[in-house]
């Protein structure tokens, strides 16, 4: 058996285009496409074949805005400049926290109340 890949993350959201710009302007996401039912964005520079898709109400997803937990995590190269940026675009991160010989990480929320979980590895 060919080896697994984990091909995309989903969040549901209330406006997928809304959300999509709020993804690319702040964490830098590309955006792939956009349509009622949800928007697929890849990351910054199309690197690698994982993509995140914002799902819209009329998707049918059963899940509401508001994810307490992260359905995935979002690596960046440096952790405090990343929670500077998300600082400078209003958000309200949480403390960096876990064992630099392990991970270092932080949560903060998208403007629908998901749960995001910023890391550095």
């Amino acid at each position: 058996m060919d080896p697994v890949q984990i091909t995309t993350a989903f969040i549901p959201v209330a406006d997928p285009a809304a959300s999509a710009r709020w993804y690319n302007r702040v964490l830098g996401f590309q955006i792939h496409s956009v349509d009622e039912w949800s928007a697929v964005l890849r990351p910054g520079g199309g690197a690698g074949a994982t993509s995140l898709t914002l799902l819209g109400p009329a998707s049918g997803i059963q899940a509401k805005p508001g994810l307490p937990w992260a359905t995935c995590n979002f690596t960046v190269a440096d952790l405090d400049q990343a929670r500077s940026r998300l600082e400078g675009h209003g958000c309200e991160p949480g403390a960096i926290e876990g064992d630099p010989e392990v991970c270092r990480f932080f949560a903060v929320q998208d403007p629908d109340g998901n749960t995001l979980l910023v890391t550095d590895r």
